[in-house]
């Protein structure tokens, strides 16, 4: 069993890398967002805290977010695999709070595995990106194009479109923010040498193939 923090700006293969883990390794995936979303319909007494927040538009604060990924980790369901943490931490003093946290249930990090992609080729995997905006599947113009030009494959709705943060200019705002929060972070955990960085600009079986030999490095 294995825990790991993925890392990696928009358009490195995150959501890609985790999916091949949790099948692959019957790793866990867990997601801020999506445990975000998950309380706010539970109805629990930080569910309905989470939902009034997120309901205001307001940001969630940390201590609620450590406090869901401390329900999480202690419930040990479904975890022999282990983890990845995806979408936290994006602070040094969200990682702080996570190492805290795992000291407290008993358990540990194993590793942080940084993407890391040539800026021209985070460029072209995004702003070629198309999705259906009635089911919602994903293609690119020249990667992953549908069978019949601007038709989905998998409804056969006619108008594939292209998402507002998936513009050069949306991108170049965005990659601003990633690297400037993330910047502390890699040196963070570099210093407690817990830091992996693998080349991600190849194929997704490529970057699959670097992502597994790291785990070779973590202690059984």
């Amino acid at each position: 069993m294995h825990h790991i923090i993925l890392i990696g700006p928009p358009g490195a293969g995150k959501g890609t890398q985790a999916t091949k883990l949790v099948e692959q390794r019957r790793m866990v995936q867990l997601s801020t967002g999506d445990m975000l979303r998950q309380a706010a319909k539970s109805g629990s007494e930080l569910g309905i805290e989470v939902a009034k927040i997120m309901e205001s538009g307001a940001f969630v604060s940390d201590d609620i977010v450590t406090a869901l990924i401390e329900e999480r980790l202690s419930s040990g369901d479904q975890m022999h695999g282990g983890f990845i943490f995806d979408g936290y931490p994006r602070t040094l003093a969200q990682a702080d709070s996570l190492s805290r946290l795992m000291e407290s249930v008993k358990t540990h990090l194993d590793g942080v595995i940084e993407l890391v992609v040539d800026p021209e080729v985070l460029f072209e995997r995004i702003t070629g990106r198309l999705s259906c905006p009635n089911c919602g599947a994903v293609y690119h113009r020249s990667a992953n194009p549908p069978d019949k030009e601007d038709i989905c494959d998998s409804c056969g709705h006619k108008g594939l479109v292209q998402r507002e943060d998936d513009t050069e200019a949306a991108l170049r705002t965005r990659l601003l923010e990633y690297y400037r929060k993330t910047s502390p972070l890699t040196g963070y955990y570099f210093r407690s040498q817990q830091l992996y960085q693998i080349d991600a600009n190849g194929t997704p079986a490529e970057v699959a193939e670097g992502v597994l030999s790291i785990f070779n490095n973590f202690a059984s």
